[in-house]
């Protein structure tokens, strides 16, 4: 099957339980076939049918099984035109790399929270010994 290159427009007028097409990373799908199949419920496919699905589809953490599934579906993909929405995908991305860099340095400073209470808690221990010691000798 020859891969097709549509428009938003071209996708929009697929809205429909019987005709339904979304758009995920600029790649389309025609999911009619798998609206009653869906596990989230058609209602979910009926609320992004004809648009850009990107965020929707990425903010419930799909399965690799599922990303087989829409590979399955596929019909082509997006030609942007001027004055189309931007895809979504762009900015959740760098906030969400963002948010991993934040959680790694989180972790990091702990560790090291962590060992230098280690090191100060092992000195006073030493100290501590050394102060006994002296005491009964």
């Amino acid at each position: 099957m020859a891969t097709k290159e549509l428009t938003f427009q071209d996708v929009a007028e697929h809205n429909t339980k019987k005709d339904l097409y979304i758009v995920v990373h600029d790649v389309i799908y025609d999911a009619t076939k798998f609206v009653d199949e869906h596990p989230g419920g058609e209602e979910v496919l009926l609320d992004v049918a004809g648009q850009d699905a990107t965020e929707a589809f990425e903010d419930v953490g799909h399965s690799d099984e599922a990303r087989e599934t829409l590979e399955q579906l596929k019909v082509g993909t997006l030609k942007r035109n001027p004055g189309d929405p931007k895809p979504k995908s762009a900015t959740t991305g760098a906030v969400a790399a963002a948010g991993q860099n934040q959680s790694a340095g989180a972790g990091v400073g702990l560790y090291a929270v962590v060992a230098i209470g280690g090191l100060v808690a092992f000195g006073a221990y030493q100290y501590l010994q050394q102060q006994q010691a002296a005491q009964n000798a």
